[in-house]
């Protein structure tokens, strides 16, 4: 059973950060992009920020220059590092995998959702 397991959500205070934590488990053969997505209630699922297999990353507007993503592929992980965060970073954030799952001797490509985690900032 592949699965995404994600962590690292919680209550923080504006300016405050944050680091989440996204790990992947089960019989995968190997991951290629990931990302991270926030929904606000009311508000439609937006791209956070991405990372490539091969490093190249991009992120949304609103939230360059404050979080960073990265993932540590010897650990199945992949983050997303959360600095001075406001108010309207409160959302519920998913961790996003495209995985090549071997099926005997062939490779296919499925993609993956953590179950989510809130991240709430306010004073």
């Amino acid at each position: 059973q592949v699965q995404l397991v994600e962590s690292g959500g919680g209550l923080v205070q504006p300016g405050g950060s944050l680091r989440l934590s996204c790990v992947a488990s089960g019989s995968y053969f190997s991951i290629n992009a990931m990302g991270w997505y926030r929904q606000a209630p009311g508000k439609e699922r937006e791209l956070v920020a991405g990372i490539t297999s091969g490093g190249s990353t991009n992120y949304a507007d609103s939230v360059k220059g404050r979080f960073t993503i990265s993932r540590d592929n010897a650990k199945n992980a992949g983050y997303l590092q959360m600095n001075s965060l406001k108010p309207e970073d409160t959302a519920v954030y998913y961790c996003h995998a495209d995985m090549n799952i071997l099926h005997g001797s062939i490779l296919r490509m499925y993609d993956y959702w953590g179950q989510g985690t809130q991240v709430t900032v306010s004073s």
